[in-house]
């Protein structure tokens, strides 16, 4: 357990616990001299290679990007590795359980415009992300509050091109890497991941905010390891039909379109943004930023 009165890079003094990341957990921290709020992530030093000391270096490499927190401080203090970075608004795991699980049209239309624009950004940079999900796409605060930010890139690594051996970059142990509910096929598989990889975990999460559920939450298993075999032999044989089932066509050419893609062929991620924004302005919505949490919270200030 970490000392709540310790101080990070001399200037930031631990608060309270707000959750955890990967091989990390996260605290709220107080600059010293200005009050400033900023989020503070510690990993104990016996984790080797740190997980920590590379996510920084990620975060630095994309500093400067719409959507990307900024990193303050990376050190290490007493048994911690220490990263201080923005402190940002709700995850969208939080934000769908306050909706009663379940997002409008046109919240999921306004949310992947952008999070196609981060994906962009990213993958622009030479990183695949791996671990898209609603609890690592948070809201910004303040002026920056109607503003989507990806985060928890402790399992992101470098693009790597394609090997001449098809079979390069299976692993002989396949494990996951991400989150069962929305990894890609190869996520599954153990096989290293590209772009695509990450465009599939975001399809996954729009149907997961705009449907009941996803064909794989509550499959039976006797065990972890079955309930993980289980959800990749539905997500490798479901049909794109299917999958968007009772949907507007843009989400199945959405998948249409990536499940085309070649390991190395880079994404139309503007493409891919004028499909839903079609959608949008077919719908006649409005461009206006306001979300379903946007009307819930105005409406129990006004009760």
């Amino acid at each position: 357990m970490a000392n709540l009165d310790l101080r990070v890079a001399d200037k930031y003094r631990l608060r309270e616990k707000i959750g955890g990341g990967s091989f990390g957990a996260v605290y709220i921290g107080t600059h010293v001299d200005s009050g400033e709020e900023v989020a503070i992530k510690l990993e104990h030093i016996s984790v080797d290679p740190s997980f920590l000391e590379c996510e920084a270096d990620i975060y630095r490499s994309l500093s400067g990007g719409a959507g990307i927190p900024r990193v303050h401080a990376y050190v290490t203090e007493c048994e911690y590795n220490a990263m201080v970075f923005d402190l940002l608004g709700p995850s969208l795991e939080d934000l769908f359980n306050f909706c009663g699980r379940k997002f409008s049209l046109k919240t999921v239309l306004m949310l992947v415009d952008q999070l196609l624009c981060r994906l962009e950004y990213i993958h622009a940079h030479d990183v695949i992300h791996r671990d898209i999900k609603p609890e690592n796409c948070l809201m910004g605060v303040g002026k920056q509050g109607n503003q989507v930010y990806v985060t928890d890139l402790g399992l992101a690594t470098e693009r790597r091109p394609a090997q001449a051996d098809a079979n390069t970059g299976r692993s002989l142990r396949p494990s996951l890497v991400g989150t069962a509910r929305f990894a890609s096929v190869n996520g599954h598989l153990g096989v290293v991941q590209h772009r695509c990889d990450d465009l599939e975990s975001l399809g996954y999460m729009l149907l997961y905010f705009i449907r009941p559920s996803l064909p794989w939450q509550g499959l039976k298993a006797a065990n972890h390891e079955q309930r993980e075999e289980l959800i990749l032999e539905k997500k490798q044989t479901i049909s794109v039909e299917e999958l968007c089932e009772g949907l507007p066509r843009a989400f199945a050419a959405y998948f249409d379109y990536i499940r085309s893609l070649g390991f190395d062929d880079k994404p139309k991620y503007s493409y891919l943004r004028k499909i839903f924004r079609d959608l949008f302005v077919r719908e006649g919505f409005n461009h206006d930023n306001v979300f379903d949490w946007t009307i819930l919270k105005y409406l129990q200030t006004t009760e």
